[in-house]
């Protein structure tokens, strides 16, 4: 038992380090994503928010099988790895991207890399108890963003020397290294008492995890792609280079809340921060109907990334304290795989009534989605079975 504070500390940050790695090489090219296809390749706003759509749906879809065969194979760490390998590849293949149907394929194999999801996130509870749940999953969200950071601000200070194809070379990079990081320092326990796996249902979650599932959904059917935040600064008056900055600024707020967060959440509970963050939401699109000026752009990103911090932290050690303990990786690949499969048509419908109707419409439909995800999330209640964490 002593040596179980040492491997819990190793784990965790042998993960940080990793994602920190991808996650520099991944926000190399997401502050100039939404330009690239439309300026570049010469998509539209319904397009931009198909292949945005597809991206989050393959990684909830592929999130859910790895999660399922992780529990079923007891064997996390391959699934990781792999995600990392696949991460990289995809950056290669933007290189040869010529039109916007060209980076489909590669966009896919980008999102599938997200597999690492679920059994990493399942390893890192694992490793934890409640007491120091919330804190771990912050400091992997904050290593995540530290990493994005660190990938803008190479993107902010290089593109205009590198352009986009060698830019997106360089970002396959970090993968590759994260990827040997992961092969050589996790070293994967045995599973003690193991049971037969006997698959998962929809019977095999209590009450509290359908909710959060359900109203997770609804929420998630409202808060479209970034992507299109970026866009709508553009439109309010920031120029191409500008953007890159906003990108960072939300990117550096989240990784500064990310482990107050996840902290928070360890003494008042997952529920409370979790409704912070829905209401952080709620005004960053608030902001962006009211105010159309650069300084309350400005503010509304600072809201957002608050709101990526909160939201990013809670929500996974939340889920993995409501699934069934056999089931960790299952449950969070199936909750992944269902608010994923969600934001395709989210980001679409955001799409859609923007070219169609204007850029407001999306931000009204997602104040409705919010307010009704968190009315219900005030119905998620604790019981003698439930953890007090909740």
């Amino acid at each position: 038992m002593q040596k179980q504070p040492s491997h819990s500390t190793k784990t965790v940050a042998t993960f940080s380090i990793a994602s920190f790695l991808n996650d520099l090489g991944s926000d190399m090219i997401y502050p100039i994503w939404p330009i690239f296809l439309t300026s570049v390749l010469n998509a539209d706003m319904t397009i931009l928010g198909l292949i945005d759509g597809i991206g989050d749906a393959i990684v909830s879809i592929s999130q859910a099988i790895s999660g399922y065969w992780s529990d079923r194979l007891k064997k996390r760490k391959v699934f990781v790895w792999i995600g990392y390998i696949a991460g990289g590849i995809s950056r290669v293949g933007y290189t040869l991207a010529l039109t916007w149907q060209h980076i489909i394929p590669f966009r896919i194999l980008d999102r599938a890399g997200k597999m690492r999801g679920a059994p990493r996130d399942a390893i890192i509870s694992d490793v934890s108890t409640q007491e120091n749940r919330g804190k771990n999953f912050g400091i992997l969200r904050t290593f995540d963003n530290l990493g994005a950071v660190a990938g803008i601000l190479i993107t902010v200070f290089l593109f205009k020397y590198l352009g986009y194809k060698n830019l997106f070379l360089l970002a396959a990079i970090p993968s590759f290294i994260s990827t040997a990081l992961i092969i050589t320092l996790i070293k994967e326990r045995k599973a003690e008492n193991v049971k037969t796996f006997k698959g998962i249902s929809f019977k095999s979650f209590d009450k509290n995890f359908k909710l959060l599932t359900i109203l997770s959904a609804i929420f998630a059917l409202g808060s479209f792609s970034y992507s299109f935040l970026l866009i709508y600064a553009k439109e309010f008056g920031f120029s191409l280079t500008s953007i890159p900055i906003l990108y960072l600024l939300f990117t550096l707020i989240a990784s500064i809340f990310s482990l107050p967060f996840g902290k928070l959440s360890d003494k008042i509970g997952r529920k409370p921060v979790l409704m912070i963050s829905f209401l952080l939401w709620a005004l960053t699109c608030g902001s962006f109907i009211l105010f159309h000026n650069s300084t309350a752009v400005i503010i509304t990103f600072i809201l957002y990334g608050m709101h990526k911090g909160a939201i990013d932290t809670v929500q996974k050690a939340f889920v993995a304290e409501s699934a069934p303990k056999d089931l960790t990786a299952s449950s969070l690949g199936a909750f992944q795989m269902v608010i994923g499969l969600c934001a395709l048509p989210s980001s679409l419908i955001a799409g859609l009534l923007w070219d169609k109707t204007g850029l407001l419409t999306p931000l009204y439909l997602s104040l409705g989605l919010t307010a009704i995800a968190t009315i219900l999330l005030d119905f998620v209640r604790k019981d003698e079975n439930t953890n007090p964490h909740l």
